[in-house]
């Protein structure tokens, strides 16, 4: 690995301390360490004291002495709707840290070359960079017809994925697809897709799942592993907890009306109008876990529910054969699985009783 340092190259890229103190700021608040302060007029927090320091200056002193870090980018049954996520994330100079300082050594999408030219600059790459790299994988990996539904020179997609993890240091499943199978792995699955993990068992895996996932927790993961040299803290379907730790139902701006018992019942009655809980509607969010209702899509603008339609619960396994999108559901779902509703069994339970308690509430007054 080159032994030019984080902070050395964004130094030759005329970066100055003062925005490299910005970037360490940025860095931390991605990763979920600590709750930033309000930044000022020139983008630094406002005021430096009220910041956790010992983060801040760890992650500085890391940027300041650790190599940068390669990534290898594979897409394979994907429609590239991450990468392009990604090349559009909330903080650009977070994208920036990503797809240029921490130096993406491989992606054919962003690739100036193509053929020969990008497959060899693959090649040179995980031989330099040999135990070090970080692979990242988008799209689903197809296995059915000895792998032949998706090839990328005359080898299949399963073949390149085995041969780029056994050199990768670390794992990342960004999307749906290729955390889970996604829409590809949908019934009947004709090309029989699988997710990375499926498919990659001595190596850490970890999986950003979205359709498409949120920029903003690729650019996290990445980021804490290239300053720490670690994964983030999992939970049991391997998604970091820091984006993936509640429910989009948790910090929905439309729970109070969930909590009353306001729901709307079609999407032009009076409730959907005043904007009440679209759990009725099929909204997946209380058995959904990720940040959309915090972070939300184009720069904090909006997210689904904002926007009046229901979660389709798309960061949980198999939700495209979960249920119908908007089937109503005026109960909680029985015996929630990982097929159906994702991994939030302990969700179903906390509407089952939210809803009740919300009727009792009501009947009494």
């Amino acid at each position: 690995m080159t032994d030019e340092t984080i902070y050395r190259h964004m130094q030759d890229e005329g970066v100055s301390r003062r925005d490299f103190l910005k970037m360490c700021g940025l860095v931390v608040g991605a990763m979920g360490m600590t709750k930033m302060p309000p930044l000022d007029a020139s983008g630094l927090p406002a005021s430096l004291n009220k910041v956790d320091k010992s983060t801040l200056n760890h992650v500085a002193e890391a940027m300041e002495t650790k190599p940068r870090i390669p990534v290898i980018w594979l897409e394979f049954q994907d429609c590239t709707g991450c990468s392009e996520a990604l090349t559009r994330a909330n903080a650009p100079t977070l994208s920036n840290l990503v797809l240029n300082t921490l130096t993406i050594e491989h992606h054919e999408a962003l690739s100036a070359a193509a053929g020969f030219q990008v497959e060899e600059a693959k090649q040179q790459a995980m031989k330099k960079y040999a135990g070090q790299y970080v692979l990242v994988v988008e799209g689903s990996i197809p296995t059915g017809e000895f792998a032949a539904y998706c090839s990328v020179g005359g080898r299949s997609a399963e073949e390149i994925l085995k041969e780029a993890a056994a050199g990768a240091a670390a794992v990342i499943a960004v999307g749906s697809c290729a955390s889970y199978g996604g829409l590809p792995a949908a019934d009947p699955n004709p090309t029989q897709a699988v997710g990375v993990m499926d498919l990659i068992k001595d190596k850490p895996v970890v999986n950003i799942p979205g359709c498409p996932a949120i920029p903003e927790a690729t650019v996290g993961v990445i980021t804490h592993f290239a300053i720490f040299g670690t994964l983030p803290e999992l939970d049991e379907l391997h998604r970091p907890k820091t984006f993936y730790g509640t429910t989009v139902h948790d910090r929905c701006l439309r729970r109070p009306f969930y909590e009353a018992g306001k729901f709307a019942l079609s999407f032009d009655d009076e409730g959907a109008k005043q904007g009440w809980c679209l759990y009725k509607l099929g909204c997946k969010g209380p058995t959904t876990h990720n940040s959309c209702a915090t972070i939300r899509w184009d720069s904090g603008l909006s997210f689904p529910i904002q926007s009046n339609h229901p979660c389709l619960g798309c960061s949980e396994p198999n939700f495209w054969d979960g249920g119908g999108f908007y089937q109503g559901q005026s109960t909680p779902l029985e015996k929630p699985t990982l097929g159906t509703v994702g991994a939030a069994g302990a969700a179903g339970l906390a509407i089952g009783a939210g809803m009740a308690a919300a009727a009792k509430a009501k009947k009494e007054k």
